[in-house]
């Protein structure tokens, strides 16, 4: 396995590295899905936003690789409290739709279970189609709605979050 700290053999996950700054920088920089979605990612997303990202500050990131060539195809990132990990992913425009993000979610959560997590849970946007359908197939259930969690600028709008978990032995 190498360098990589998780895999299924189609992708990897590997921590970042500084050399990463230039290829994260050309996966976010003015993707429309990422910017209406994930509001704190900046942009456009320039080589110092990716360099203070990959510095790993409060969270727990992986880059997300397709196995074969290396090349990256997303990023994953845990953030703990207590025993309770909530995963974030995102996935570069043109590896959406191929499955590859939902096998970066199982295997990310394999990752928080290992490390001790009584629970994995995520949130996506009630609208956010695609991310929901992620978390299914990696076998989240969802609980409920945040109605109006959180106010994101570039939708003028308040986002509602279906918040979806993961509970030791249910993969």
């Amino acid at each position: 396995m190498g360098e990589w700290l998780r895999s299924d053999g189609v992708i990897a996950l590997r921590r970042w590295r500084r050399r990463d700054a230039q290829a994260l920088v050309a996966c976010i920089d003015g993707d429309p899905e990422i910017g209406r979605w994930l509001d704190r990612i900046p942009q456009p997303y320039t080589p110092a936003d990716a360099l203070a990202f990959i510095s790993g500050i409060g969270e727990t990131a992986f880059a997300v690789v397709d196995e074969r060539s290396g090349r990256l195809v997303g990023g994953v990132g845990l953030r703990w409290a207590e025993d309770v990990a909530e995963i974030g992913y995102w996935a570069r425009a043109d590896a959406r739709g191929r499955g590859l993000t939902t096998r970066a979610l199982v295997l990310a959560a394999g990752i928080a279970f290992a490390d001790g997590a009584a629970r994995v849970q995520l949130r996506a946007d009630v609208e956010n189609a695609a991310s929901r359908r992620v978390a299914e197939k990696a076998g989240f259930t969802a609980e409920g709605v945040l109605r109006e969690a959180h106010w994101n600028p570039r939708l003028g709008r308040r986002q509602s979050w279906v918040m979806y978990s993961l509970l030791p032995g249910e993969r």
